[in-house]
């Protein structure tokens, strides 16, 4: 005779920090979003969900919207005290029923686990695109001409508005930044630099530092400076900050649609690597 297992469904509290991050520590079943914010800042922002169950989180989901109606999964993680497809089910319910009772909302994730691609599928999300990795260890460019009425200097906490609407502008609702995010990213950043025209800010560029060298994690240009250079002219200033602070290798990640970026990394010298994460996403309506 099956026994049955008792467990209550409930949103994560600040009591449950450290047992979040036991799960994430120690667990094999873990996906964390590629965020400028720890899962356990989320705590608070619903959905963040967790499965209890014998007074102890055994699973726990987040996938709080930010900007408005794009919910990335920031947390999926599961303990053995549960079937993982059990866990994942109790948390996608209860995830969808709160975000349904604030609206529409696009449910997106970048799956970087085979067992957890599988565990959308199944759950009806739809392959998108696939981000893939490129990276460049050469040291500095030749100089490059600036395109003409260009002006590229470091960025400011001021231009963060601006910055946001370039951003807004540059993407696809879906890689939208929020105020919030790229706050907290221009706080994060080794280098951060604008490319300013006689209209204002058109464009910019947030860069992390790693073990290895750096990650040019955020490069935007509005759609009407677009094919002008100037996306060109942010990461050469880049490379050539970066090779100044001997800094020999810099990544970077994109769409595997987003023909325009390829064609730019291309020509300065980066090389994939071979690495590729799907992109899956959900309409919760």
């Amino acid at each position: 005779m099956a026994v049955k297992i008792d467990f209550q469904v409930r949103p994560a509290a600040s009591m449950d920090q450290r047992q979040i991050a036991n799960l994430i520590h120690f667990e094999s079943y873990v996906h964390r979003h590629l965020d400028w914010r720890n899962p356990l800042d989320w705590i608070g922002v619903p959905p963040y969900l967790v499965v209890e169950q014998d007074g102890r989180v055994a699973a726990a989901l987040a996938c709080p919207p930010d900007p408005p109606q794009v919910a990335w999964i920031r947390l999926f993680v599961n303990s053995d005290r549960l079937p993982l497809k059990e866990a994942w089910d109790i948390l996608w319910a209860a995830a969808q029923a709160g975000l349904r009772r604030n609206g529409n909302a696009r449910v997106a994730v970048i799956a970087l686990k085979d067992w957890f691609r599988g565990l959308l599928t199944d759950s009806g999300f739809t392959l998108r695109q696939q981000i893939v990795m490129f990276e460049r260890r050469e040291g500095m460019l030749t100089h490059e001409a600036r395109p003409p009425g260009i002006k590229i200097r470091p960025m400011t906490i001021r231009d963060l508005p601006a910055v946001v609407a370039v951003d807004a502008a540059a993407f696809d609702p879906l890689w939208h930044n929020s105020l919030p995010a790229l706050n907290r990213a221009y706080h994060q950043a080794m280098l951060s630099t604008v490319a300013e025209s006689a209209q204002g800010l058109i464009g910019y560029q947030i860069s992390t530092q790693n073990p290895y060298g750096a990650h040019l994690a955020r490069l935007a240009v509005r759609p009407e400076a677009q094919g002008q250079g100037v996306g060109k002219a942010l990461v050469s200033e880049l490379i050539q900050g970066l090779a100044r602070r001997g800094a020999a290798r810099l990544t970077v990640n994109t769409q595997d649609d987003n023909f325009p970026s390829l064609a730019l990394y291309k020509r300065l010298g980066f090389g994939a690597t071979g690495e590729r994460y799907p992109v899956f996403d959900f309409p919760v309506q």
